[in-house]
Protein backbone atom coordinates (compact mmCIF):
# COMPACT_ATOMS: atom_id res chain seq x y z
CA UNK A 1 0.00 0.00 0.00
CA UNK A 2 1.31 3.42 -0.97
CA UNK A 3 1.08 6.79 0.77
CA UNK A 4 -1.55 9.17 -0.58
CA UNK A 5 -2.08 12.88 -0.93
CA UNK A 6 -4.82 14.95 -2.53
CA UNK A 7 -5.10 14.97 -6.29
CA UNK A 8 -6.07 18.67 -6.28
CA UNK A 9 -6.35 21.53 -3.81
CA UNK A 10 -9.35 22.16 -1.58
CA UNK A 11 -10.41 25.66 -0.50
CA UNK A 12 -12.91 26.55 2.22
CA UNK A 13 -13.64 29.87 3.92
CA UNK A 14 -15.63 30.37 7.09
CA UNK A 15 -15.84 31.66 10.63
CA UNK A 16 -13.85 30.27 13.54
CA UNK A 17 -15.92 28.96 16.45
CA UNK A 18 -14.00 30.75 19.19
CA UNK A 19 -12.34 33.70 17.44
CA UNK A 20 -15.40 34.71 15.39
CA UNK A 21 -12.99 35.64 12.57
CA UNK A 22 -13.20 34.51 8.96
CA UNK A 23 -10.30 32.50 7.62
CA UNK A 24 -9.49 30.69 4.40
CA UNK A 25 -8.01 27.20 4.33
CA UNK A 26 -6.24 25.77 1.27
CA UNK A 27 -5.40 22.09 1.53
CA UNK A 28 -2.72 21.25 -1.01
CA UNK A 29 -1.01 18.04 -2.16
CA UNK A 30 2.20 17.45 -0.21
CA UNK A 31 5.33 15.38 -0.73
CA UNK A 32 5.42 11.76 0.39
CA UNK A 33 6.66 11.44 3.95
CA UNK A 34 5.85 15.03 4.87
CA UNK A 35 2.72 14.18 6.85
CA UNK A 36 -0.12 16.57 7.58
CA UNK A 37 0.90 20.08 8.58
CA UNK A 38 -0.40 23.65 8.77
CA UNK A 39 1.21 26.77 7.30
CA UNK A 40 0.26 30.22 8.66
CA UNK A 41 0.42 32.12 5.37
CA UNK A 42 -0.69 35.35 7.07
CA UNK A 43 2.46 35.51 9.17
CA UNK A 44 6.00 36.49 8.14
CA UNK A 45 8.13 33.53 7.02
CA UNK A 46 5.01 31.34 6.79
CA UNK A 47 5.70 29.22 9.91
CA UNK A 48 4.92 25.50 9.70
CA UNK A 49 2.95 23.80 12.47
CA UNK A 50 2.99 19.98 12.34
CA UNK A 51 -0.24 18.11 13.03
CA UNK A 52 1.40 16.06 15.76
CA UNK A 53 0.59 15.59 19.42
CA UNK A 54 3.92 17.14 20.38
CA UNK A 55 2.68 20.46 18.93
CA UNK A 56 -0.47 20.70 21.09
CA UNK A 57 -0.35 23.78 23.32
CA UNK A 58 -3.97 24.33 24.37
CA UNK A 59 -7.10 22.21 24.80
CA UNK A 60 -9.82 24.60 26.04
CA UNK A 61 -13.01 23.53 24.21
CA UNK A 62 -10.94 22.69 21.12
CA UNK A 63 -7.46 21.49 20.22
CA UNK A 64 -4.79 24.06 19.38
CA UNK A 65 -1.41 23.40 17.81
CA UNK A 66 1.55 25.74 18.10
CA UNK A 67 5.13 26.19 16.96
CA UNK A 68 7.04 29.03 18.66
CA UNK A 69 4.73 32.09 18.39
CA UNK A 70 2.43 30.67 15.69
CA UNK A 71 -0.67 28.66 16.47
CA UNK A 72 -3.82 27.27 14.86
CA UNK A 73 -6.96 26.33 16.78
CA UNK A 74 -9.95 23.99 16.39
CA UNK A 75 -8.06 21.59 14.14
CA UNK A 76 -9.84 18.40 15.20
CA UNK A 77 -12.67 18.15 12.62
CA UNK A 78 -10.43 18.79 9.62
CA UNK A 79 -7.71 16.44 10.88
CA UNK A 80 -10.22 13.67 11.55
CA UNK A 81 -11.45 13.96 7.97
CA UNK A 82 -7.96 13.89 6.46
CA UNK A 83 -6.83 10.94 8.58
CA UNK A 84 -9.83 8.68 8.03
CA UNK A 85 -10.17 9.59 4.35
CA UNK A 86 -6.59 8.38 3.92
CA UNK A 87 -4.77 11.66 3.21
CA UNK A 88 -1.33 10.82 4.60
CA UNK A 89 0.37 13.98 3.36
CA UNK A 90 -1.25 17.43 3.18
CA UNK A 91 -0.08 21.03 3.29
CA UNK A 92 -2.84 23.04 5.02
CA UNK A 93 -2.41 26.75 4.36
CA UNK A 94 -4.46 29.01 6.61
CA UNK A 95 -4.59 32.81 6.77
CA UNK A 96 -5.59 33.06 10.42
CA UNK A 97 -5.41 31.38 13.80
CA UNK A 98 -8.50 29.16 13.68
CA UNK A 99 -9.83 26.56 11.25
CA UNK A 100 -13.33 27.49 10.01
CA UNK A 101 -16.13 25.63 11.77
CA UNK A 102 -18.20 25.39 8.56
CA UNK A 103 -21.45 23.60 9.52
CA UNK A 104 -20.01 22.34 12.83
CA UNK A 105 -19.14 18.88 11.55
CA UNK A 106 -16.57 17.26 9.25
CA UNK A 107 -19.09 16.70 6.47
CA UNK A 108 -17.91 19.47 4.15
CA UNK A 109 -14.27 18.43 4.58
CA UNK A 110 -14.98 14.80 3.72
CA UNK A 111 -17.15 15.70 0.74
CA UNK A 112 -14.41 17.94 -0.65
CA UNK A 113 -11.77 15.25 -0.19
CA UNK A 114 -13.95 12.70 -1.96
CA UNK A 115 -14.63 15.17 -4.77
CA UNK A 116 -11.01 16.06 -5.56
CA UNK A 117 -9.80 12.48 -5.16
CA UNK A 118 -6.53 10.97 -4.03
CA UNK A 119 -3.11 10.65 -5.61
CA UNK A 120 -1.03 7.53 -4.92
CA UNK A 121 2.60 8.34 -4.12
CA UNK A 122 5.76 6.36 -4.75
CA UNK A 123 6.64 5.88 -1.09
CA UNK A 124 5.13 2.80 0.62
CA UNK A 125 2.79 3.37 3.54
CA UNK A 126 4.07 2.00 6.84
CA UNK A 127 1.46 -0.70 7.40
CA UNK A 128 2.79 -1.69 10.81
CA UNK A 129 0.11 -0.54 13.26
CA UNK A 130 1.29 0.01 16.83
CA UNK A 131 -0.72 -2.09 19.27
CA UNK A 132 -1.77 -1.23 22.80
CA UNK A 133 -0.71 -4.21 24.93
CA UNK A 134 -1.63 -2.84 28.36
CA UNK A 135 -4.53 -0.55 29.31
CA UNK A 136 -3.79 3.16 29.45
CA UNK A 137 -6.21 5.28 31.51
CA UNK A 138 -6.62 9.02 31.95
CA UNK A 139 -9.34 10.24 34.29
CA UNK A 140 -10.65 13.35 36.00
CA UNK A 141 -13.41 12.82 38.57
CA UNK A 142 -15.94 10.56 36.81
CA UNK A 143 -14.73 11.47 33.30
CA UNK A 144 -12.20 9.22 31.61
CA UNK A 145 -10.65 8.11 28.36
CA UNK A 146 -8.64 4.94 27.89
CA UNK A 147 -6.95 2.73 25.33
CA UNK A 148 -7.57 -0.98 25.86
CA UNK A 149 -5.90 -3.93 24.12
CA UNK A 150 -8.10 -5.08 21.23
CA UNK A 151 -7.95 -7.07 18.01
CA UNK A 152 -9.05 -4.05 15.95
CA UNK A 153 -9.24 -0.29 16.31
CA UNK A 154 -12.55 0.83 17.80
CA UNK A 155 -13.92 4.08 19.23
CA UNK A 156 -16.64 4.05 21.90
CA UNK A 157 -17.97 7.17 23.62
CA UNK A 158 -20.48 7.94 26.33
CA UNK A 159 -21.97 11.27 27.42
CA UNK A 160 -24.42 12.21 30.17
CA UNK A 161 -26.13 15.61 30.39
CA UNK A 162 -28.85 16.83 32.72
CA UNK A 163 -31.01 17.89 29.78
CA UNK A 164 -33.75 15.53 28.66
CA UNK A 165 -33.07 16.05 24.95
CA UNK A 166 -29.52 14.70 25.37
CA UNK A 167 -29.45 12.57 28.51
CA UNK A 168 -27.19 9.52 28.48
CA UNK A 169 -25.91 8.43 25.07
CA UNK A 170 -23.40 5.84 23.88
CA UNK A 171 -22.07 5.06 20.43
CA UNK A 172 -19.31 2.92 18.89
CA UNK A 173 -17.60 3.20 15.53
CA UNK A 174 -15.02 0.86 14.04
CA UNK A 175 -12.86 1.92 11.08
CA UNK A 176 -11.65 -1.05 9.07
CA UNK A 177 -8.18 -1.60 7.64
CA UNK A 178 -9.81 -1.27 4.21
CA UNK A 179 -9.46 2.44 3.60
CA UNK A 180 -12.36 2.66 1.17
CA UNK A 181 -14.75 0.98 3.59
CA UNK A 182 -13.50 3.18 6.44
CA UNK A 183 -14.06 6.32 4.34
CA UNK A 184 -17.61 5.29 3.46
CA UNK A 185 -18.64 4.44 7.02
CA UNK A 186 -17.01 7.62 8.42
CA UNK A 187 -18.80 9.82 5.88
CA UNK A 188 -22.13 8.18 6.69
CA UNK A 189 -21.92 7.66 10.45
CA UNK A 190 -19.51 10.16 12.06
CA UNK A 191 -18.51 13.07 9.80
CA UNK A 192 -22.02 14.64 9.61
CA UNK A 193 -22.36 14.92 13.41
CA UNK A 194 -22.29 18.59 14.44
CA UNK A 195 -20.84 20.29 17.49
CA UNK A 196 -23.35 21.14 20.19
CA UNK A 197 -23.74 23.54 23.08
CA UNK A 198 -25.92 23.94 26.14
CA UNK A 199 -28.08 27.07 26.27
CA UNK A 200 -27.44 27.74 30.00
CA UNK A 201 -23.66 27.86 29.37
CA UNK A 202 -23.54 30.06 26.28
CA UNK A 203 -23.52 33.47 28.01
CA UNK A 204 -20.76 32.38 30.40
CA UNK A 205 -18.60 31.06 27.55
CA UNK A 206 -19.06 34.24 25.54
CA UNK A 207 -18.09 36.35 28.55
CA UNK A 208 -14.94 34.24 28.79
CA UNK A 209 -14.06 35.19 25.19
CA UNK A 210 -15.06 31.83 23.71
CA UNK A 211 -17.54 30.70 21.00
CA UNK A 212 -17.62 34.18 19.41
CA UNK A 213 -18.36 32.55 16.05
CA UNK A 214 -20.95 30.06 17.26
CA UNK A 215 -24.47 30.29 15.84
CA UNK A 216 -27.55 28.20 15.16
CA UNK A 217 -26.12 27.67 11.66
CA UNK A 218 -22.96 25.94 12.82
CA UNK A 219 -23.84 24.34 16.16
CA UNK A 220 -26.71 22.48 17.75
CA UNK A 221 -28.01 24.25 20.87
CA UNK A 222 -29.94 22.46 23.58
CA UNK A 223 -32.00 23.97 26.39
CA UNK A 224 -34.41 22.72 29.04
CA UNK A 225 -37.23 22.72 26.48
CA UNK A 226 -35.24 20.76 23.90
CA UNK A 227 -33.24 21.61 20.78
CA UNK A 228 -33.41 25.20 19.54
CA UNK A 229 -32.51 24.26 15.96
CA UNK A 230 -33.77 20.80 15.03
CA UNK A 231 -33.86 18.45 13.25
CA UNK A 232 -30.88 16.37 14.31
CA UNK A 233 -29.01 14.34 11.69
CA UNK A 234 -28.95 11.36 14.07
CA UNK A 235 -30.97 10.63 17.20
CA UNK A 236 -27.64 10.52 19.09
CA UNK A 237 -25.82 13.21 17.09
CA UNK A 238 -24.07 14.72 20.18
CA UNK A 239 -22.22 11.53 21.13
CA UNK A 240 -21.30 10.84 17.51
CA UNK A 241 -19.73 14.30 17.43
CA UNK A 242 -17.67 13.40 20.49
CA UNK A 243 -16.31 10.42 18.55
CA UNK A 244 -15.41 12.84 15.74
CA UNK A 245 -13.47 14.97 18.23
CA UNK A 246 -11.70 11.93 19.66
CA UNK A 247 -10.72 10.67 16.20
CA UNK A 248 -9.37 14.12 15.29
CA UNK A 249 -7.34 14.40 18.49
CA UNK A 250 -5.89 10.88 18.19
CA UNK A 251 -5.01 11.52 14.52
CA UNK A 252 -2.18 13.62 15.96
CA UNK A 253 -0.40 10.31 16.61
CA UNK A 254 -0.09 10.02 12.78
CA UNK A 255 -1.29 6.38 12.92
CA UNK A 256 -4.22 5.13 15.00
CA UNK A 257 -2.92 2.37 17.27
CA UNK A 258 -4.77 -0.94 17.37
CA UNK A 259 -6.86 -0.49 20.50
CA UNK A 260 -10.35 0.03 21.81
CA UNK A 261 -10.55 3.73 22.67
CA UNK A 262 -13.23 4.14 25.30
CA UNK A 263 -14.28 7.54 26.64
CA UNK A 264 -16.94 8.83 29.01
CA UNK A 265 -17.73 12.52 29.59
CA UNK A 266 -14.21 13.28 28.39
CA UNK A 267 -12.72 16.43 26.83
CA UNK A 268 -10.04 17.52 24.40
CA UNK A 269 -7.72 17.82 27.38
CA UNK A 270 -8.21 14.16 28.36
CA UNK A 271 -8.02 13.03 24.71
CA UNK A 272 -4.64 14.73 24.32
CA UNK A 273 -3.33 13.41 27.64
CA UNK A 274 -4.12 9.90 26.39
CA UNK A 275 -2.38 10.58 23.06
CA UNK A 276 0.67 11.88 24.92
CA UNK A 277 0.85 8.76 27.08
CA UNK A 278 0.53 6.52 24.02
CA UNK A 279 3.34 8.42 22.31
CA UNK A 280 5.55 8.15 25.41
CA UNK A 281 5.05 4.38 25.51
CA UNK A 282 5.81 4.04 21.80
CA UNK A 283 9.03 6.04 22.20
CA UNK A 284 10.04 4.06 25.28
CA UNK A 285 9.55 0.79 23.39
CA UNK A 286 11.80 2.06 20.60
CA UNK A 287 14.55 2.90 23.11
CA UNK A 288 14.59 -0.60 24.59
Amino acid sequence: MQQHTLAREIIHTGVGLHSGLNTQVRILPAEAGSGRYFVRVDLPSHPIIPARVTAVNQTVLSTQLGEESASVRTVEHLLAALAVMGVDNARIEIDGSEVPLLDGSAQEWTKSIAQVGMLSQSVPLDTSIPAINEPIWVREDDAFVCALPASETRFTYGIDFNLAAIGNQWHSWTPTTDREVARTSFMAEIAPARTFGLLPQIEHLQQAGLIKGGSLENALVCGSQGWLNPPLRFANEPVRHKILDLVGDLSLLATFPRAHFLAYKASHNLHIQLAQQILEREQSALRV
